[in-house]
């Protein structure tokens, strides 16, 4: 893990010195910098990294925007820091295709140990990937590979952030079975004391976005009222 390629983008350059000083004596060893969003872009079409930590207000677009464009070059995860904490702020992050969201001003241990689960949760999709004898979960209409770690819509390979992909493969390992978001949380973020149900709703909806033929009128990842969710359905292929 301490072999990551980090990347830090925020205009404050206090901030930027000081995570990068503590990840460096937590051990990470590649740690790079930019001080905006064009220089961040820059640093992604050059370079591939494992995680990155962005800022929500950048000197030249804001870190919304960037993550969108970030999203067309890099799956890496991404690290919100943002002063704002409304529940809309962080819909809208997660929207964006951010992974987590921390607010200003921070404990940079607790940084660096969301940046350590975020790198976890990655890299048990890599291990995944690389696993032999793992199944297939047809449900017809899209096919989820266990050991390459890819989803398929209708015969089309569908780009799929790790989080995104490890909360569609829990739910295809327990088909028809259902969850709390709280469940969830807890058995795919493995954080229960901090359970935060928009994380969960917004990559609920990022699932349905890929495999429904109509996200507002799922036919597979379905909502139990007052109960939790379910993904109904599935055959099994060795």
């Amino acid at each position: 893990m301490n072999e990551a390629a980090i990347l830090l983008v925020d205009d404050e350059q206090a901030i930027l010195q000081l995570l990068e000083t503590v990840l460096r004596k937590e051990g990470f060893r590649s740690v790079d910098k930019a001080g905006t969003a064009e220089a961040a872009l820059a640093a992604c079409r050059s370079k591939a990294y494992d995680l990155i930590v962005l800022d929500v207000m950048l000197p030249d677009m804001s870190g919304v925007e960037a993550c969108s464009m970030i999203r067309r070059l890099s799956e890496a995860p991404i690290l919100f820091l943002s002063a704002r904490a409304t529940d809309l702020d962080k819909l809208t992050g997660f929207a964006v295709g951010g992974d987590d969201y921390v607010t200003k001003p921070f404990n940079p241990l607790e940084v660096v140990a969301r940046i350590r689960s975020l790198l976890r949760r990655t890299l048990r999709v890599g291990a995944a990937a690389g696993a032999t004898g793992l199944p297939v979960h047809d449900f017809g209409r899209f096919q989820v590979y266990e050991a390459s770690a890819e989803l398929w819509v209708e015969g089309v390979q569908v780009a799929c952030p790790s989080l995104v992909f490890q909360l569609l493969l829990f739910l295809c390992r327990h088909p028809n079975r259902i969850f709390t978001k709280s469940e969830l949380y807890e058995r795919v973020w493995g954080e229960s004391s901090i359970c935060d149900d928009n994380t969960v709703m917004v990559h609920i909806r990022k699932i349905r976005e890929r495999i429904e033929a109509d996200p507002g009128q799922p036919e597979y990842l379905l909502n139990v009222r007052g109960l939790g969710y379910k993904l109904a359905g599935r055959r099994a292929v060795p």
